[in-house]
């Protein structure tokens, strides 16, 4: 009753428009006048400083920099013009190129967001003006954006890392396999969708090679992060300080896309970024304590493993509970909400973290784009205003499907999210 109440609360809040770090700050301070006492206020300005200090946490704003320099240093658009050199003859050639820059840019920004309007913004007017059909065209750059958060360097699995104590490099990891699945299965759609309709004419090897040698300082990006990580070069927050060195000098110094004056608008937007994620966190840490105080994740893995009941059951009940949650709130805010309850109840049953962690990530690319708050949709709706909502929806509706074969999969084969975490010591 006590979680239904708050619950009721916070979603008022949210209705009325409260930003959701001040929607989560205000029900735990409430929460600790109502069922503790004033004197215990005194905690708020201790768990906040605790929620921030963590050495982890120093790869957020990192991270977030070293993608806005790559965004405006206009990296994206090299990658969509390599992907269609060598791959534009191919049935859905462009929209193939699409997904693969979409990948390789995720990789290099972890931002779903940046990556959809980066390269979205070269690729829809491109495919249109080819005679690709309108759905097929904002739905694959729609669902090929939210690769940001599945393939590593991921933010929103820092924040899981931080949250549960689990090791970033493994969560990294583990997102490498089915980030690679998930992009193949989207090319297998486009591919099929496009199976005849015309076909861009064949580029040259010179064209190509061109087009390699011009965009092999982008390419060098996830590899040097990921590498590094997975052979013990550096640890997942070195790697935000060494990726963020390597981004500037290549955007300075290589392609010369970048100048001292674009650098005030970048720190203001990585500044603004990584303090809404904070502040998340901090209301979310606010509101979890009382949760905590109350008993009330106790309460529900009591509920769950007494319950018996099918654990399979239970993660179908999480997953829909997440997908409808994702229906209203953003990504970072559903993991640091849910996460502190769901950890626990996950390894109640038995399932493996690091598995979870990718699940839980397919259902925050599933939230990208579900109406009616998916992200990704109003960010297509944007960059490609001849567009509706109506058709970006129907153009994203077949790779929400594959995202929910992908789960389905995952859950018959976990080892597609744990073998390469397995091998990383």
């Amino acid at each position: 009753m006590i979680l239904a109440g708050f619950a009721l609360f916070i979603i008022f809040l949210l209705v009325i428009g409260m930003p959701v770090a001040f929607t989560l700050s205000i029900a735990g301070i409430l929460g600790i006048i109502q069922f503790i006492d004033m004197s215990t206020l005194s905690q708020v300005p201790v768990i906040a400083y605790k929620t921030l200090d963590s050495y982890v946490l120093t790869s957020v704003p990192l991270y977030i920099l070293m993608s806005q320099i790559m965004l405006t240093g206009k990296v994206g658009s090299g990658l969509f013009e390599l992907g269609s050199k060598w791959m534009g003859h191919l049935p859905g050639g462009l929209g193939i190129a699409t997904i693969f820059a979409c990948a390789i840019f995720a990789a290099i920004s972890g931002s779903s967001v940046a990556t959809a309007v980066t390269i979205g913004a070269m690729a829809i007017p491109e495919m249109l003006k080819r005679g690709y059909d309108r759905k097929l065209v904002v739905g694959s750059v729609a669902a090929g954006g939210t690769l940001g958060i599945l393939i590593p360097p991921s933010i929103p699995m820092i924040l899981y890392g931080t949250i549960t104590d689990e090791s970033v490099g493994k969560l990294f990891m583990s997102g490498v396999v089915p980030g690679a699945l998930l992009t193949l299965a989207f090319v297998a759609y486009i591919v099929i969708a496009s199976w005849n309709k015309p076909r861009e004419e064949k580029a040259s090897t010179e064209e190509k090679m061109k087009a390699l040698r011009d965009n092999i300082w982008g390419l060098l990006l996830p590899v040097i992060i990921i590498g590094g990580i997975y052979t013990g070069v550096f640890t997942p927050t070195e790697a935000a300080a060494v990726g963020t060195i390597y981004a500037l000098v290549i955007t300075f110094f290589v392609y010369r896309s970048l100048s001292v004056s674009d650098m005030p608008g970048i720190l203001r937007s990585t500044i603004k970024t990584s303090c809404m994620i904070f502040a998340i966190m901090v209301g979310a840490m606010l509101f979890g304590y009382i949760l905590t105080v109350l008993q009330v994740p106790q309460a529900l893995m009591s509920l769950v493993t007494e319950g018996h009941m099918n654990r399979w059951v239970i993660l179908i009940g999480i997953n829909i509970v997440l997908l409808i949650l994702g229906c209203v709130l953003e990504t970072v805010s559903i993991i640091l909400i849910t996460l502190p309850m769901l950890y626990p109840i996950i390894k109640a049953l038995g399932f493996d973290p690091i598995w979870f962690n990718v699940v839980l990530l397919i259902n925050m690319e599933l939230a990208l784009i579900t109406p009616p708050v998916g992200m990704n949709l109003f960010v297509i709706k944007g960059i490609s205003e001849d567009s509706s909502i109506q058709d970006i929806i129907a153009g994203s509706a077949p790779f929400a499907f594959i995202m929910v074969l992908e789960i389905a999969l995952l859950c018959f084969f976990p080892g597609i999210a744990t073998w390469l975490p397995s091998v990383l010591k």
